[in-house]
């Protein structure tokens, strides 16, 4: 226990001590030497939030399954949260492509 609070602290020293150095700015205002690095990460990010997305789909939707297969009386209800969770976790996606088309000119 007593190692986990000393790594806790230690990272988030790390964290407060970094913080400075992105607070100061380029004379070009871009990144220094690397070009315009923002398209990539976009499309680094919106590659990972669909596979998490789906990953989480894919793990509701066998939950559900599981669910009506053990208790098919509880059917409508285990649909209806099932179509709620799905919604959800569809939002985070395109909640990430909107940020994305925000940033991204």
């Amino acid at each position: 226990m007593r190692r986990t609070i000393w790594m806790m602290l230690g990272g988030l020293g790390s964290l407060l001590a970094t913080a400075p150095a992105f607070a100061q700015g380029t004379a070009s205002g871009g990144a220094a030497g690397g070009g315009n690095m923002v398209p990539i990460a976009a499309g680094i990010g919106m590659a990972i939030a669909s596979g998490l997305c789906g990953l989480g789909q894919g793990k509701a939707a066998a939950s559900a399954c599981e669910g009506v297969a053990r208790n098919p009386g509880a059917r409508p209800g285990i649909f209806l949260f099932l179509i709620l969770a799905l919604i959800f976790i569809e939002s985070l996606a395109l909640y990430t492509l909107a940020i994305i088309f925000l940033k991204v000119k």
